[in-house]
């Protein structure tokens, strides 16, 4: 299914290319009297430097237009795991937002439990004008993207991304290599450690929020599944070199670097960093703050196999309980999913549109698309697209956080990538039983 989907996507948005806080107390459900706005919340995982601004902004216009409704937006730290356990604590109150991000690693975790309206529910009951609106402005399977296994489709996809490498050409040159950058990891590992040799800066970075997302590429790209048959599987042999050679440049050739995604960010904008692997969504961001000779080039292969690339990015889940609050959560998410709202949301991040007619659109990305030559690496390389892998029933939470704990004892060198990684599935099969 997945193949059709990426394939989906490839031809409603790549072929007209040619190329593509959380706050203390809950305003959500303060319906007024009458002539007044139904106040709710949004709550989103955007930082400042991946797409924090584009959100307010869009909130603000959204709110200057609406005779209805007033949005407030709730940032929440720690991306998609974060607002899973800020979501549970809220709702443990008797509280919830109304419109929430979820990231495609929570999509059954999150259905299973939690509230939530299934949004053509929401149109059928209070907005006959919009009843064909999924159905005319996404893909089917774009759309498929957001149902659970229980085929309910929980939310709209909202954004679709995949990581990418930035590199630093001035330094690629300045140590002596191809300024096109490395085609595959085996290149990547040779090209790190000789900028480091060559200049004393590090040669890499590679993203670590509070997700494996970047991780399940290395291991998946190199023949390693994160599960198979419903049981974590990813401390294959696989699995087990390609993170060891990860973790060989943090700790033996220490040409990489183990900090927190800001700051590892921030090196390679700083140009401290030769190579930067990340999301797409960190596009302007980087485009904006680096001052010297940068490009995005597509996600390293390892020599000889396809590349697997774990789709992130999230969808729109409307947690509304009340009447009112649903018919405001559908006409906040309507305006997010036009075509300049799309448009703007993409310019302000990196993230694909996940809706079909965007990418071609004058009022769209038409324009943008064709000079921003930063998005052809994420767009030019969807055909490896493949699910950010959704541990099933309950144990989402946990086992993203048994993951993490496991990176960090590896990247740190208090345990080899072998150990953390078997210890770590076999734990995860535990609480999968």
């Amino acid at each position: 299914m997945k193949k059709n989907i990426v394939k989906a996507i490839a031809m409603g948005l790549l072929s007209t290319m040619l190329l593509a806080g959380c706050g203390a107390q809950s305003t959500t459900g303060s319906s007024t009297a009458k002539g007044e706005k139904t106040k709710i919340e949004y709550w989103h995982c955007n930082a400042e430097t991946q797409g924090g601004k584009t959100v307010e902004q869009l909130v603000k216009d959204f709110n200057a237009q609406s005779k209805n409704v007033e949005v407030v937006a709730r940032y929440n730290p720690d991306m998609y795991k974060g607002l899973m356990q800020n979501l549970q604590a809220e709702v443990a109150t008797g509280k919830s937002p109304a419109v929430v991000q979820i990231g495609w690693a929570f999509l059954d975790y999150f259905s299973n439990n939690f509230k939530y309206v299934e949004p053509q529910a929401v149109i059928d009951a209070h907005f006959p004008a919009d009843k064909t609106f999924l159905k005319d402005n996404f893909l089917s399977n774009v759309l498929g993207l957001a149902k659970n296994s229980k085929g309910s489709q929980v939310g709209i996809p909202y954004s679709l991304s995949t990581p990418v490498l930035y590199i630093n050409k001035d330094l690629l040159r300045k140590a002596g290599l191809d300024e096109n950058g490395p085609k595959t990891w085996e290149e990547l590992i040779l090209f790190s450690n000789t900028i480091k040799e060559k200049t004393g800066k590090y040669g890499f970075y590679m993203q670590e929020p509070a997700d494996n997302w970047a991780q399940q590429a290395l291991m998946e790209s190199n023949g390693a599944r994160m599960m198979t048959g419903g049981k974590a599987s990813f401390a294959s042999e696989e699995g087990i070199q390609a993170y060891e050679a990860y973790a060989n440049m943090v700790t033996k050739t220490k040409s990489a670097l183990h900090i927190s995604w800001g700051e590892g960010v921030q090196s390679f904008i700083d140009g401290n960093v030769g190579m930067l692997y990340t999301t797409i969504a960190q596009r302007a961001n980087v485009q904006k703050g680096a001052s010297f000779d940068v490009a995005a080039i597509n996600s390293p292969a390892w020599q000889g196999k396809p590349k697997r690339l774990p789709a992130g990015g999230c969808f729109l889940a409307i947690t509304a309980q009340t009447e009112a609050e649903q018919k405001a959560a559908w006409e906040f998410e309507k305006y997010l999913y036009s075509v300049e709202s799309m448009a703007a949301w993409t310019k302000g991040t990196g993230y694909v549109p996940p809706r079909k007619d965007v990418a071609e659109a004058e009022n769209g990305l038409k324009s943008f698309l064709v000079e921003n030559k930063m998005m052809a690496a994420a767009t030019t390389q969807m055909d490896g697209v493949v699910s950010w892998t959704s541990f099933p029933g309950d144990a989402g939470l946990q086992a993203e956080q048994l993951l993490l704990d496991a990176r960090d004892r590896i990247l740190n060198g208090s345990i080899s990538a072998r150990d953390g990684l078997t210890q770590t599935q076999e734990k995860i099969n535990g609480l999968l039983k």
